[in-house]
């Protein structure tokens, strides 16, 4: 093991001038937060549409067979009743029947919040600790006559709620509710296109806001610390982002080890931030303090084209992965690969997005799905040489009737990441 010496002095002055740059990146968030001012914000979906989806889950539910949804805290709950809730040892769920209203079930404690929060009609029915929860559920399917039907589940709900479902219900046949669920929320509406562009909007400002404060040996945390302020300051919430230096960048997700900003080598912003629950996934990278290598250009030229190519691939009627296929032939008729592997890309060249930074379904080699109006994907094929760098641009679009539209633009060169 390599063991480092540190010379007293030498440590004190390096912990010294550390902590001038901390200040001067706490001064740097502190006047953005007093210069930023909020953008103006579309409304959050109203009860009417959240009253549509429900309509138009229960006739996808009678076309398929499925009797009734459960559907537990998370995203999708959101989705169809308003109830924005954490997943716990304790079940929060809604219970959908193909016809009818839902019922709400939750912990008798929480009953006066999750009250407040319901945005649809539904009966919220409570439990309390030495109760199962499970049997308000079997209790409510067979109310309806539907006990016997297939019973649809969201595709993150935990095991324990078909295991203890089972044990309330031992004929309960439990089925995907994709054709129900995810069905619907891919396919994005007006309203929710509106709240992903004003996420996007808000992201792609407080790149430009930040990118002046960015200083030589910032760490990560104190870039991220910036863009919390930044958002925050325009109106969105982040939890904050991705920020990768110098060699980290070819790492996709990063690297565990100590990184500060360079000149000379590439900065990778990779960050989003959610409006009235709907997300944006914007990636910039650039040469800090330098003009870029030859290395740096081309790389980073050849990354911006690809996101080109999957724009011109993705129709409507193609199948999703026809997207990355089209990357991909470009990426190995340049040198890269072959497939999935270094230097070249190694992962999908985009995700789905909505009220999840990811969600089905992904621009990736063998998904079949067909590309439709409501789509949304992010379009981020990195090229990564590992030992040295990584490129990464990442801009969001949406299928409309006649193709693919940006939520933001991607940069125009490598000497002018922010566009």
């Amino acid at each position: 093991m390599r063991q480092l010496h540190f010379h007293r002095r030498t440590f004190l002055a390096a912990g010294a001038a550390s902590a001038a740059l901390s200040a001067l990146t706490g001064r740097a968030a502190a006047a953005i937060t007093e210069q930023a001012a909020p953008m103006a914000l579309p409304p959050p979906i109203t009860r009417a549409e959240r009253l549509a989806r429900i309509g138009r889950a229960q006739a996808l539910m009678a076309s398929s067979g499925i009797g009734a949804v459960l559907i537990e805290s998370g995203p999708s709950l959101d989705y169809f009743t308003g109830i924005q809730w954490w997943r716990s040892e304790r079940l929060t769920a809604v219970v959908i029947p193909a016809q009818g209203d839902p019922i709400v079930v939750t912990p008798f404690f929480e009953g006066p919040t999750i009250r407040e929060m319901l945005a649809v009609p539904a009966e919220v029915r409570t439990w309390q600790e030495d109760e199962e929860p499970l049997k308000l559920v079997a209790d409510f399917l067979r109310e309806k006559g539907v006990a016997g039907a297939p019973i649809g589940f969201e595709e993150t709900n935990r095991f324990f709620i078909a295991d203890r479902l089972r044990q309330a219900l031992p004929a309960a046949n439990i089925v995907s509710a994709n054709p129900a669920v995810r069905a619907l929320r891919m396919i994005k509406t007006p309203a929710e296109l509106a709240l992903m562009q004003a996420a996007a909007d808000i992201t792609l400002s407080a790149y430009r806001t930040i990118a002046p404060q960015i200083r030589e040996g910032m760490t990560p945390a104190e870039i991220d610390r910036l863009y919390v302020a930044a958002v925050t300051a325009l109106g969105g919430k982040t939890d904050g982002g991705l920020i990768l230096l110098g060699e980290a960048a070819a790492y996709p997700h990063g690297s565990g080890k100590p990184q500060h900003v360079r000149k000379g080598e590439v900065v990778l912003l990779d960050c989003g931030c959610d409006v009235h629950g709907y997300q944006s996934d914007i990636s910039r990278t650039f040469v800090f303090g330098a003009d870029p290598s030859v290395e740096q250009r081309k790389v980073w030229d050849q990354m911006r084209r690809g996101m080109d190519i999957a724009m011109a691939a993705a129709k409507v009627g193609a199948p999703a992965g026809s997207v990355d296929d089209a990357v991909r032939s470009a990426y190995e008729s340049w040198g890269y690969g072959p497939r999935y592997k270094l230097p070249g890309t190694s992962h999908r060249t985009g995700h789905g997005i909505g009220m999840e930074g990811h969600e089905p379904i992904n621009l990736v080699h063998g998904e079949a799905t067909p590309l439709a109006p409501g789509m949304c994907f992010s379009n981020e094929p990195g090229i990564y040489l590992p030992g040295k760098f990584g490129i990464r641009l990442e801009d969001c679009f949406h299928m409309t009737a006649t193709g693919p539209r940006w939520f933001t633009q991607p940069p125009p060169s490598i000497d002018q990441p922010f566009g």
